[in-house]
């Protein structure tokens, strides 16, 4: 193996390359136009344009993947994770090409890569599963004799694919229906296939998954499990290792049916078995037949390189390490960096300002150190045709005390500017009793997510006149020579403006005077506070673990400064495709229901009436794509006995 062409983009292509170059191997980085000056084209031994932006024109196009790998004179394709990385179509492709697929066999995607198949696969060999119905009948009529018999709550997944896409959670049979569109929808956008199963839910679980590494010579072991409780909307956002609630025992238990699972299906390459724990009992909920996201919690606690295994697997090479060599050691936590708001929206933009604290990259981080496996840069340009994760920082420590403590320091001293991300949304999560005593279930987010969202307002409050003021005088320092005069400003923060008076006192000081508070003296710069513009009258700043974006409303009309986009009006809150428009004309709505469905970055997400009120204009047809501000619908006053 001398070339390997990577069919994927952004953090996982670059990881891939960083092990291919320790290894000696040259590697092809392939690109769409949104990404021509994407870090992963800069790094690779050569670069191959594929022409389009789109992920179904780009990093899905087969054709075009290996045009280029013929190309280059690649011998080898890497899949990464997403894309094409589970489609056995793709995979027998490369192989008929006469390349190196770094990856299991065609078969075995097929046999386990569908949750349908996997399933069959599992009841047959003894590894539990819940109650479902995953048969070929994909009609509605089956669904609803099924979920009759099966019982609420109940899950519908998409059968392909993962990532939480095309799951929605049944806990009533008269949502069956609209489950059932809405998660065929997303399936289709997602992965091309819109069957569907649905299995009985469990509502108070733990999601731990299992990484296992096998062979061609008939050896596979498991390297451990990854406890990925913390989620929302079904995707991972933390993941650690060892589980707070995995002993060895367990471990031993569902390492075994793991490894009994890819045997079964003769699997060759790295894979990861993921199971509901509720107690001390498990059951299947799918097999992932790729390298994860979270992988690095592995390489962390074993001190291995999975990417250097696949491709010694890959060349026929032997597991380097037996059972009984495979040692863990220490605690290890991931957190996904996203860009997305406070109410988990992804967003688009440009970085403007970025910066990390120390760390490696796409090393295994020795105990107390931190791992930030990214492609983030300055200038980079965050678009809407693929996923919002950013990066993912990894701490691996002696204790998991160490790793919390030291994961939170890390994201406090990341800096990102220019578009919202989760950052101090991840380290609010960390710290919270319920993580941080090891108790984080799959509700976590959907029991605390409003708290949390409420400690970060608050913290946010708490500084963001200084915060703004430095931002906004920053850029246009204040005279050395004092002002006699006070300046109104109107500020609007968290959708609220706020009325304040600055005087400037010479040397970078200025007067703020508030009503109802006692009038402070600032100096300029504030110590600790980064900001950048983002429009001609808004600001993005960080102060440590706290994110705040401010607008200067002083020149709005009062009436309208007053309001946040006004109650009158519905705007996109990111670029996106209009998938679906519930409401008609002139239709009366109660507060929460859902005007406007758009798919952004591979999800749907359900736009609902601020308050009750009546439709009195849709702006947008399905299929049109939207951007940020956009007006998506105007509202009237709600009619006579509308629903409140």
């Amino acid at each position: 193996m001398k070339k390997i062409l990577i069919a994927n983009r952004s953090e996982i292509a670059r990881r891939i390359i960083h092990t291919a170059h320790r290894m000696g191997i040259e590697t092809v980085a392939v690109y769409s136009d949104a990404d021509a000056n994407a870090l992963h084209v800069r790094e690779a031994t050569q670069a191959v344009a594929l022409g389009g932006e789109a992920s179904a024109d780009t990093y899905l196009r087969t054709d075009k993947l290996l045009a280029a790998a013929r190309a280059t004179g690649a011998d080898a394709v890497h899949p990464g994770y997403g894309f094409l990385s589970e489609n056995a179509d793709f995979a027998q492709a490369v192989v008929d090409a006469g390349l190196t697929w770094i990856g299991p066999s065609p078969a075995a995607i097929r046999a386990l890569g569908s949750k349908s198949g996997a399933k069959a696969l599992a009841h047959a060999h003894g590894v539990p599963c819940l109650p479902g119905y995953s048969g070929d009948d994909q009609s509605d009529e089956r669904f609803a004799a099924e979920a009759a018999r099966i019982g609420t709550p109940l899950m519908v997944k998409a059968v392909a694919g993962g990532g939480g896409r095309g799951m929605r959670l049944v806990t009533d049979l008269a949502q069956l229906p609209a489950a059932l569109a809405s998660a065929r929808s997303e399936a289709l956008a997602g992965f091309g296939c819109g069957d569907l199963l649905i299995e009985r839910a469990l509502l108070q679980p733990r999601h731990v998954e299992v990484q296992i590494f096998a062979d061609a010579h008939g050896a596979c072991i498991h390297l451990g499990e990854r406890d990925c409780s913390v989620q929302r909307r079904h995707q991972k956002i933390i993941e650690e290792s060892p589980s707070p609630a995995v002993d060895a025992a367990l471990r031993e238990r569902m390492g075994a049916c793991a490894v009994a699972l890819a045997q079964a299906a003769g699997y060759v390459g790295a894979g990861t078995v993921e199971f509901l724990l509720d107690g001390a009992e498990f059951f299947l909920m799918e097999m992932n037949t790729r390298l994860q996201v979270e992988h690095p919690v592995t390489e962390a606690l074993t001190g291995l390189d999975l990417v250097e295994w696949q491709i010694r697997v890959a060349r026929g090479e032997p597991l380097p390490l037996t059972q009984d060599q495979v040692h863990l050691q220490g605690h290890a936590i991931e957190v996904r960096l996203c860009a997305e708001d406070a109410h988990f929206r992804p967003h688009t933009g440009r970085v403007l300002q970025f910066s990390a604290p120390p760390a490696t990259a796409f090393e295994r981080a020795a105990p107390g150190a931190l791992r930030f496996d990214h492609a983030l840069e300055e200038g980079a340009q965050v678009t809407p045709h693929y996923d919002a994760m950013l990066g993912k920082l990894i701490v691996h420590a002696p204790t998991r005390p160490e790793a919390i403590a030291a994961l939170v320091r890390a994201l406090q001293g990341t800096r990102v500017l220019g578009l919202p991300t989760n950052r101090a949304f991840l380290a609010a999560c960390l710290q919270h009793p319920v993580f941080a005593s090891g108790q984080a279930l799959v509700p976590f987010l959907a029991e605390h997510a409003q708290e949390l969202q409420r400690l970060l307002s608050n913290n946010e409050l708490s500084v963001h006149i200084p915060s703004a003021l430095s931002a906004i005088f920053g850029s246009n320092p204040t005279s050395d020579l004092p002002c006699a005069m006070a300046r109104p400003l109107r500020l609007r923060h968290q959708g609220e403006v706020h009325s304040i008076a600055v005087r400037e006192l010479g040397g970078g000081r200025l007067r703020v005077e508030q009503a109802g508070a006692e009038p402070v003296t600032l100096q300029l710069p504030q110590r600790g506070v980064h900001c950048v513009a983002v429009g001609p009258r808004r600001w993005h700043w960080q102060t440590g673990g706290v994110d705040g974006w401010v607008e200067d409303a002083s020149w709005e009309p009062a009436a309208r400064a007053g309001v946040a986009g006004g109650a009158t009006e519905l705007r996109a809150p990111f670029n996106g495709k209009v998938v679906a428009l519930p409401v008609a004309a002139g239709q009366a709505l109660a507060a929460g229901d859902t005007v406007v469905v758009i798919e952004s970055m591979k999800l749907e997400h359900s736009l609902a009436s601020p308050a009750a009120a009546t439709v009195a204009e849709l702006l947008v047809a399905p299929g049109q794509q939207v951007s940020p501000g956009q007006v998506l619908a105007r509202f009237a006053p709600a009619t006579q006995g509308a629903p409140a």
